[in-house]
């Protein structure tokens, strides 16, 4: 998911053609005070141009009620996938801000519970609550840190040494929850050696993760091309199943692949993988 500064009309213009899956028109973070009004006010046309393509559309908010009542009174329209919640820190928080969704969908006949939420952990205090942040309602949908912000707030620099703790909380958190869990284990601000990216997605998917926010769409073909089922992958994941077929003929629960022993979970990792390429 490529986050796109809301009021940048150009780099608006051109979101749909970077490849990413979703196109997250921010408000927060990458817009100025002095144009975050700007930007609210292009968001509907913004919501369809960056959907163009297929892409799903999110919108990252702001902070504070007066601030997030706003965004989202721009952002409930026609072709919004989700609400990206920045600094979440309790359950209750999201709960709010579904009410307030629920009302707008109401209001604009809007399919009811169709915008969906995504939630960044991006402080040390929502670390102790993840269980119930991921739990808080059916609309969350993915859950990831956002490690510029935590590193920050923490007082420490983005490095994997500091990351791979929250992150790790974070994706078992989600996973246990049946959320997407989002992110890799470093910085998401350092674009210009694109092959320690590479390494650093690559470990991040090996770990557990199934996606991840971009800031630069230099990093989208990276995170398309290592969070994707390789060919040698899925190769394996098909001999696995066929192999399975032929262990519940002979009335086998466990077999081997490739000289390595086949059972219960890895047969569940198998059917992931082919799930996850279709």
């Amino acid at each position: 998911m490529l986050f796109v500064p809301a009021h940048l009309l150009k780099f608006v213009d051109k979101a749909h053609e970077r490849g990413a899956d979703g196109i997250v028109l921010d408000l927060e973070d990458s817009v100025p005070l002095s144009s975050k009004r700007e930007a609210r006010q292009s968001l509907r046309d913004s919501i369809t141009k960056a959907g163009r393509d297929g892409a799903s559309v999110l919108v990252r908010v702001n902070q504070g009620m007066r601030a997030v009542c706003a965004d989202l009174d721009a952002a409930t329209v026609p072709g919004l996938a989700a609400i990206v919640l920045p600094k979440v820190e309790t359950a209750e928080w999201i709960i709010e801000i579904d009410r307030e969704i629920e009302t707008l969908e109401r209001e604009r006949g809007l399919v009811p519970g169709g915008i969906r939420l995504v939630a960044q952990i991006e402080t040390p205090a929502a670390l102790p609550r993840l269980a119930a942040i991921a739990a808080a309602h059916p609309r969350l949908i993915a859950l990831g840190l956002g490690p510029e912000d935590f590193s920050a707030a923490v007082g420490g620099q983005p490095t994997p040494d500091l990351l791979l703790g929250p992150n790790l909380s974070v994706l078992f958190a989600a996973r246990a929850a049946g959320l997407v869990p989002l992110g890799f284990v470093g910085s998401i601000g350092d674009f210009a050696d694109l092959m320690e990216f590479r390494k650093t997605v690559r470990r991040s998917r090996a770990l557990g993760f199934a996606g991840a926010f971009a800031i630069h769409p230099a990093q989208v073909s990276v995170l398309n091309e290592e969070y994707a089922p390789r060919s040698d992958e899925l190769d394996w994941a098909r001999r696995v199943i066929e192999a399975e077929r032929e262990a519940e003929a002979r009335n086998r629960g466990a077999f081997t692949v490739d000289g390595k022993m086949i059972d219960a979970p890895i047969i569940r990792r198998a059917r992931a993988l082919l799930a996850w390429s279709e």
